[in-house]
């Protein structure tokens, strides 16, 4: 991981001087994340794994030879396709048109080749060509359209040859973000990141501050609830770091499971260390829970770990204490899914991915509409009092323990890869909405979605994609029963939500029940209300203070674009008022975290401005 020391951020939204009840607590919104430069889309190879720095040099496609999806064979594989190509050339032809198929046939070698040959949609081949830009394919076609079968055996594309504008509308991608070459330079993503998003109307400006340092793609943020202030800050590798409440960082990591976590110094890579979480009873049993990729032979698997703190130091986890709770097979890398986490109820809730690849193609009717398979779904299980017997057994009430052949574990299905759940902790009064668990699910080609899980709850993957059919034979099956999302929002908005929290204080009534939320890809935040007359839920942008709002020592206005977690600390010990954090994420150089703060300059209106 000496090559991916990363520019992280973490973020806390504060608001001072709450008051509830006779407690003091703060709120903050804090933001793990990344900050890639210059690209900043979703990297990923046509076998659906990360790209890599290849092992030996590159010859062909030699702007590949740092970061990509080739190694020397493939490479040398590409070379011989073209020169076979160009053997058929006149000299006019190899002077106008080499490079355009040198171009078009290293386009396997981009770290974004799954996108560029449109490898997500299952529901269509897999490209023969690269998605290309308006303007290169024009003169592409302008200058080499008779070179096309030569590269292509598409009939379609063939037929479209003598017409520029079929042509071009053949090869264009349904998300023009990445196409070639523009994707290479694109800055539809990464300008103005983080900074002002102002309304004409008014929004809600927040300002930063900066909480930690130093972190290499930090995933998680979670306290003990022990009373102690604490909060730690899980890195995707295996590490796990204590923060005094002071911020002070100590030199010994908390855990550390790097030996055992499968993952890679590559970007785009979904495996690792991805969750989190202490017992309710943590004061006093000392246990806490992970979630984390393994490798057992040449099986990918996720592994759900108990530990127990060491009963010497209480900065230190017993790392011989590891007890397996919950292994499933990854036939893909991923779709990992990654959210662990105690609700309420103080059962224990597993959020799996479905397997991987696109559109979930396991099976009939893939893994997430499958009760039988563990992927794609919702765990339940109770993981009190196991220190004898079983390691964990499953709530009397999970729905489908008598339905024969689901999995007793699954409390909700039909999801596709719930990245960041969390629980309501309800109105501070009147306790409305308490006990929710929100979720943020990614999702394949055109829609992201919020979710409110409930018992029982098909969620519609991969049936469905956001609130439209994705998979259409599937869809119309009357025995579908799914349940909508709250929200859910298209692929120029952002391409990969990031779920958040309800915002549970006091001193600003305007934000209570808001739930609070971001995207990876495009770095906006945003909140949703709930009108309580309809049901619906009501989107609002987040933006960045401006003027005079974050002049104050110590505050700043923007923060990396690359929103990958929230979280919340410990803010008083018997309040339910909780700080909210959120996180951004940078591969390049170490990461940032910063306290997110309204400033008293600029409080909420009466209501946010009106966005529908």
């Amino acid at each position: 991981w000496t090559n991916s020391k990363c520019n992280s951020v973490s973020v806390d939204l504060t608001l001072d001087n709450l008051r509830c009840s006779m407690h003091s607590p703060f709120i903050g919104l804090y933001l793990l994340g990344f900050w890639i430069a210059p690209v900043s889309l979703h990297p990923q190879c046509l076998d659906f794994k990360p790209p890599f720095k290849p092992q030996e040099d590159l010859q062909f496609c030699a702007m590949y030879r740092n970061f990509g999806c080739c190694d020397s064979a493939k490479d040398q594989e590409l070379m011989a396709k073209f020169y076979k190509i160009v053997d058929n050339f006149d000299n006019y032809a190899y002077a106008n048109c080499a490079g355009y198929v040198q171009d078009l046939l290293c386009q396997e070698c981009s770290p974004y080749a799954a996108h560029l040959f449109d490898a997500e949609d299952p529901s269509t081949p897999i490209r023969t060509l690269p998605g290309l830009c308006p303007d290169y394919c024009s003169q592409f076609w302008l200058k080499c359209r008779s070179t096309i079968t030569l590269l292509s055996d598409d009939l379609q594309l063939a037929q479209a040859k003598p017409d520029q504008v079929h042509f071009c509308q053949h090869l264009e991608l349904e998300d023009p973000d990445y196409c070639y070459p523009h994707l290479l330079s694109n800055q539809q993503l990464t300008q103005n990141l983080g900074h002002v998003r102002a309304d004409p109307e008014g929004c809600l400006q927040l300002c930063l501050e900066e909480v930690a340092n130093g972190l290499r793609n930090p995933l998680a943020m979670v306290h003990a609830n022990d009373g102690t202030h604490r909060f730690f800050i899980a890195e995707q590798v295996g590490l796990v770091w204590t923060y005094l409440p002071d911020r002070s960082k100590l030199e010994k990591p908390f855990l550390n499971i790097t030996k055992a976590v499968l993952t890679s110094p590559w970007e785009g890579d979904e495996r690792g260390f991805l969750g989190l979480t202490f017992h309710p009873n943590y004061k006093y049993n000392g246990k806490l829970y992970v979630y984390y990729s393994v490798e057992i032979g040449f099986d990918e698997r996720i592994r759900v770990s108990e530990f127990r703190v060491s009963p010497g130091d209480m900065n230190v986890v017993d790392h011989a204490s590891e007890r397996i709770i919950l292994e499933v097979d990854e036939p893909a890398s991923n779709h990992n899914g990654g959210m662990v986490m105690f609700a309420d109820d103080g059962y224990l809730y597993i959020f799996t991915g479905d397997g991987g690849m696109a559109g979930d193609p396991f099976g009939k009717y893939g893994n997430a509409q499958n009760k039988s398979a563990l992927l794609g779904k919702v765990l339940r299980i109770n993981v009190d009092d196991n220190d004898r017997g079983p390691l964990y057994r499953i709530p009397s009430d999970n729905p489908f323990v008598r339905e024969h052949g689901a999995r007793p574990e699954v409390y909700a299905y039909g999801v596709r890869n719930m990245w960041r759940c969390s629980v309501d902790r309800g109105d501070p009064l009147t306790k409305e909405g308490k006990g929710r668990i929100f979720c943020g699910d990614v999702g394949q080609n055109k829609f992201e979605e919020i979710d409110i899980i409930e018992k029982g709850r098909n969620y519609g993957w991969r049936a469905k994609e956001g609130f439209s059919c994705y998979d259409k034979k599937l869809c119309a099956n009357s025995s579908l029963d799914d349940v909508l999302p709250i929200y859910a929002y298209p692929h120029k908005m952002g391409k990969s939500v990031t779920g958040g929290y309800v915002y549970r204080g006091c001193e600003y009534p305007n934000l209570n029940g808001m739930y609070i939320f971001g995207d990876f890809m495009s770095g906006r935040m945003m909140s949703l209300q709930e009108n309580k007359n309809t049901g619906q839920w009501n989107y609002h942008e987040i933006c960045m203070g401006i003027g005079l709002t974050c002049a104050f020592p110590g505050l700043i206005n923007n923060y990396y674009q690359y929103i990958i977690s929230f979280a919340e600390d410990e803010a008083g010990r018997r309040s339910h008022i909780k700080p909210l954090f959120v996180c951004p994420w940078s591969h390049r150089q170490w990461k940032r975290f910063f306290k997110h703060q309204i400033s008293r300059l600029h409080t909420f209106k009466a209501s946010f401005p009106n966005q529908d």
